[in-house]
């Protein structure tokens, strides 16, 4: 198969769906008990994705949706490779690094989406089902990959998939489901765990933004809708006025707004951004004319997340990555709002 065209792949992997789908159609289960015995089906924002039976082979696809089978124990095929964040350059991130040791396994085939998802490289892989609900897919994506294999969507909203809801819809798919829901809760202990040991956090209102030292004009930052953001306010931190309000009128997990509205962040407790913490960005922040006017500048009240590192990679928070830096992660943040105080 290795040699085969990827369209002949693909070509393949529709009859042998279509034939599936054929002999699922003469089972003699019936609709009324939920399909076939042993069917998975999972909704997402592309429609109902009909697994036939537990997958044995797992593909993923996006950023951390392999993590999910990993904490249960399974090892999947093929995933994607990890190009921020890695310390190493082996393309994996270093929790799930400890994991395929804990488990003595191989690393995976490694996805290369740089360019966008490698189509060829995970037909090659031969999935019995491809895991993408934390992802940004286009229609267009979903139905190449449904092509080679079923394949899970994201739930509403590209890249707006919570810890929570991934875990769940991912070890559903996998038919792992209960495994799943007692991961969900052994995360949510750990989170808690960490917040208790970090209580000055309990409230307070963090605003994640991506600044550009070049162009302080605007200030990017990231609404409730986005892993980062939606975290922080499950873990029991509060939010911003301005992001409350947008992220009601948006589906977007990424705004701007002009410096010149600066004065709309008056109620940030910790400004939190990537780049060196060794560097000079708060001084290059605090003399900057507009943005000094954000109270959580001025006092110093800024939590950098030193870029492309591991740690910064742990703020999109996921299964195996909570463990590994939680405490580590709220530190930063929890250093950087005592600041001025």
């Amino acid at each position: 198969m290795k040699g085969t065209p990827v369209r002949s792949r693909i070509l393949a992997a529709v009859a042998a769906a279509s034939l599936t789908a054929t002999l699922a159609a003469c089972s003699t289960s019936t609709a009324d008990e939920g399909g076939s015995e042993g069917e998975i089906e999972i909704e997402h924002a592309f429609g109902t994705t009909v697994i036939p039976e537990k997958p044995e082979r797992i593909a993923t696809v996006a950023w951390m949706n392999h993590e999910v089978p990993l904490a249960l124990d399974v090892v999947p095929v093929g995933m994607s490779k990890a190009t921020w964040g890695d310390d190493d350059g082996n393309g994996v991130l270093p929790w799930v690094e400890d994991k395929l040791e804990e488990l003595g396994a191989d690393t995976p085939v490694l996805f290369d989406e740089t360019d966008g998802i490698d189509f060829e490289a995970v037909a090659d892989t031969e999935p019995d089902v491809i895991l993408a609900s934390y992802s940004g897919l286009t229609e267009e994506e979903y139905e190449t990959l449904s092509k080679i294999a079923p394949t899970v969507a994201y739930p509403e909203i590209a890249w707006g998939t919570s810890v929570e809801d991934m875990v769940r819809m991912n070890s559903e798919a996998i038919g792992m489901a209960e495994e799943g829901e007692a991961l969900v809760e052994d995360l949510d202990a750990q989170i808690a765990e960490s917040m208790a040991a970090h209580d000055s956090l309990e409230g307070a209102k963090p605003f994640f933004a991506f600044m550009d030292p070049s162009d302080f004009s605007t200030i990017g930052y990231y609404t409730s809708l986005d892993t980062r953001v939606g975290f922080l306010e499950q873990a029991g931190m509060g939010v911003p006025q301005l992001v409350e309000e947008e992220t009601a009128g948006t589906d977007q997990f990424y705004l701007e707004i002009s410096a010149e509205e600066a004065d709309q962040l008056e109620d940030v407790d910790v400004f939190i951004t990537y780049g060196d913490p060794d560097g000079d960005l708060v001084e290059q922040m605090q003399a900057d004319p507009l943005l000094s006017q954000i109270p959580a500048i001025k006092e110093g009240r800024v939590a950098i997340l030193p870029d492309a590192t591991p740690i910064a990679a742990s703020a999109n928070q996921s299964p195996l990555s909570i463990p590994w830096g939680i405490d580590d992660y709220f530190d930063i943040i929890a250093d950087a709002a005592a600041q001025g105080q």
